[in-house]
């Protein structure tokens, strides 16, 4: 345990995640799992293992919560930095089994009611591959502490 980072812990996150496509109807799905809640002298971390279901099995998904801006970062299997801030544009890039791809991410709402009790947050962002949109997306978290 480092001096920035306070023990672990365990909590549930239900994460609905919704993809919105100009020519088709909204995809959604929603993955209940159990995971880690770190608290950092600038904000928190939460981190869940993906599964099967994702189609991401063998991934560690973490979301840091900084300030005005929430990074996301998948390690093992995928591999790939998001950085969310509202109102501002960042470039990541995003490692597949087939290459990799750059890819910008507009965020349009952050906001959460995070604490160590638990909470919600909730993330809309648009994607471009290569500065054409491919998709709105929404993330909503829900974070309950396990006792």
């Amino acid at each position: 345990m480092t001096s920035i980072e306070q023990e672990k812990l365990p909590v549930l996150l239900s994460i609905r995640g919704e993809q919105y496509y100009d020519d088709s109807d909204t995809d959604s799905m929603e993955l209940v799992t159990e995971g880690d809640m770190a608290l950092t002298e600038d904000g928190m971390v939460l981190s869940y293992r993906e599964t099967e279901l994702t189609g991401m099995e063998g991934t560690t998904t973490t979301f840091e919560v900084k300030g005005p801006q929430v990074i996301l970062t998948r390690s093992g299997a995928v591999n790939s930095q998001m950085i969310f801030e509202e109102g501002r544009r960042h470039t990541s890039l995003y490692e597949t089994p087939f290459g990799e791809l750059t890819v910008d991410i507009q965020t349009s709402l952050l906001k959460h009611t995070l604490s160590q009790r638990g909470g919600v947050m909730e993330i809309k962002y648009s994607i471009a591959v290569d500065h054409t949109v491919t998709g709105r997306n929404c993330f909503k978290i829900r974070v309950k502490r396990k006792n």
